[in-house]
């Protein structure tokens, strides 16, 4: 596996520039792993690990990074929590752990470097500053459904309402028996609607 450093670099090349967050998100990923004994996430544990994040800033893009766990791949599984937060679980044994950037981490940085301005103080803090000054770590467990797994086949449903094709389950059957997607079955949780635009 990369270097600390190593993976700094590539953070930033992927995400467009290095800041606090990227730099919270790969510790946090490196934790996770090292707590989890994954030692090669992207080549020989590729399939062991499904990560959760809970927050869509700049450390969810960096722990995508370090765990090679992707929305694509249906190993990274998003949470709009706005928690700078991410658990991460190996699938061979069960074990889960959820990491969470302390509170009081800002303010940490502001003791440890007051000289600095605001964005290098956090950026060296968050470099140099012992795991257990930055996060609290939990086991928990993990309910994770075989049709949510990575490498998981579902049967393909037409909305009946749409016609768009629905995989993994997720529509509603109604009473009728007809099946809706859930754009369908609560219009009201739609984050769009159509709309009548000029080409």
């Amino acid at each position: 596996m990369d270097t600390f450093d190593e993976l700094l670099v590539k953070a930033e090349a992927a995400h467009g520039h290095l800041c606090a967050g990227q730099i919270l998100g790969v510790r946090m990923a490196l934790l996770g792993l090292d707590r989890l004994q994954i030692g090669d996430p992207q080549g020989v544990d590729r399939k062991r690990l499904v990560t959760f994040v809970e927050i869509d800033r700049c450390a969810t893009d960096a722990i995508a990074l370090v765990t090679g766990c992707r929305l694509g791949k249906r190993a990274l599984k998003f949470r709009d929590w706005g928690k700078m937060a991410a658990t991460f679980m190996d699938l061979t044994s069960g074990r889960a752990i959820r990491i969470v950037a302390g509170e009081d981490s800002r303010a940490l940085a502001d003791q440890a470097y007051p000289l600095l301005g605001k964005e290098a103080r956090q950026k060296l803090a968050y470099r140099l500053l012992p795991d257990a000054k930055l996060f609290q770590e939990q086991w928990v467990r993990v309910g994770i459904d075989a049709a949510d797994l990575p490498g998981a086949k579902s049967e393909r449903v037409a909305c009946d309402a749409c016609g768009e094709g629905v995989n993994f389950g997720r529509f509603k059957e109604q009473v009728d028996g007809r099946r809706l997607c859930l754009s369908c079955a609560n219009p009201h949780l739609r984050y769009w609607e159509p709309a009548d635009f000029e080409r």
